[in-house]
This record gives structure tokens, sequence and C-alpha cells, in this order.
């Protein structure tokens, strides 16, 4: 049979001792005169960061739109690139690198989107000022073929 549970004040158990001078309080802080509870840690504020990574890849992604989209979202993921950087530098991000990306990938994007314009305007202005003297005096025009036409006989 095993033996009985020892008791709260059984052999073992170190004596109660008075509390602190100066009454109780929590550990770290004042006892009895400190105002207690400092309040919760403040949460990372990541958003600037994340909201540059995603318009960074956007701004890459949307050059197809005739890189009006990428140069307007590279824009707007460096600015909130540089601003989520700088939150995580002072500590109250912790996405250093999400905000690092979101700020190179929107370079790139506005640097893709003005290569895509730059092409287009160039496109353009050479299909509007493409000279049309050509050698062939029928160049765009209709061009008939002349055939022989055969009948059959009829019994």
């Amino acid at each position: 049979m095993p033996p009985p549970p020892i008791a709260p004040t059984g052999p073992g158990v170190p004596p109660v001792s008075a509390p602190p001078a100066g009454g109780y309080g929590y550990p770290g802080y004042p006892a009895g005169g400190g105002y207690g509870w400092t309040g919760m840690p403040m949460t990372p504020q990541n958003g600037m960061g994340t909201a540059a990574m995603v318009l960074g890849i956007l701004s890459i992604c949307l050059f197809c739109l005739y890189g009006v989209a990428s140069v307007i979202l590279g824009i707007l993921a460096v600015v909130f690139g540089v601003k989520g950087r700088r939150r995580a530098e002072r500590g109250e991000a912790t996405n250093h690198g999400q905000a690092q990306a979101g700020l190179i990938m929107g370079v790139i994007g506005i640097i893709v989107g003005v290569a895509v314009i730059a092409l287009l305007a160039i496109g353009i202005t050479a299909a509007i000022n493409e000279d049309h003297s050509s050698p062939d005096p029928y160049y765009g025009s209709l061009h008939s073929v002349s055939a022989p036409v055969t009948v059959a006989a009829q019994d």
C-alpha cells in the first residue's frame, strides 16, 4: 500500500514567511506604491512592409497594361517600402525584409513600366511617320488577276 500524501505543512516544505516590506506587488514593480500593470507590449505594425511587397509584385506583373499601372503601383510600392523600412529600423515592425523586397520590386516595376511606355511611344511614332514611298505603283491598291474562262459545251 502506498504511503499517504504529504500535507502542505509537512516535511520538506519551507515555512511561510512574511510578505516583503511595503506590501504586496507584482514582481519587478514597486510593492504597494507603484501603478502596477504597465500594459501589453505593442504589436508590430507590419502593414506598410506588407503593402509595399504586394504593390511591388503587382507593379511587375501588370506591366502589360500599357505600363501605366506598373509606374503608379511601383511608386506606391517605393513609398510604402521606405516607410516600412523606417518602422522596422525603429523597432515598430518586424518585417524589414518584406519592406525591402517591396522597395526593390517597386523600383523594378517603375523601370519596366517606363520601358513599356517608351517602346509604345516609339512604335506609335514610327507607325505614324512611316514613309509610304514604294517602287511598286500598285502598292496598297487592290490587285486584279485575269484568268481565262472556259465554258463547257453542251450536247
